[in-house]
């Protein structure tokens, strides 16, 4: 289950749509996978902060944020999801 937006703070906001230009950037049309939602915002919260607490913080923030992937769901349509969540237009 995601976090609702209002409780989203303006990093894990950034990093939400960062994720989502990655996954558009790449492949848009390929599948999603639950890979890829577990290992990317580790990624990003290190280029960000290094291999610091505030990384794990980062991390745990967005991994909340994230909802599952449903199955046959692109890349592109998660990433456009993302971009919802990170506007709190749904969660």
């Amino acid at each position: 289950m995601t976090q609702p937006a209002s409780v989203l703070s303006n990093e894990t906001r950034e990093l939400l749509v960062e994720l989502a230009d990655d996954l558009d950037r790449l492949h848009p049309g390929a599948a999603m996978s639950d890979g890829i939602r577990l290992a990317r915002p580790l990624v990003l919260a290190e280029q960000r902060h290094g291999p610091t607490e505030a990384a794990y913080d980062a991390e745990q923030d967005l991994l909340a944020a994230l909802p599952r992937v449903r199955p046959g769901q692109t890349r592109g349509e998660y990433a456009a999801l993302l971009r919802l969540i990170a506007q709190g237009v749904t969660a």
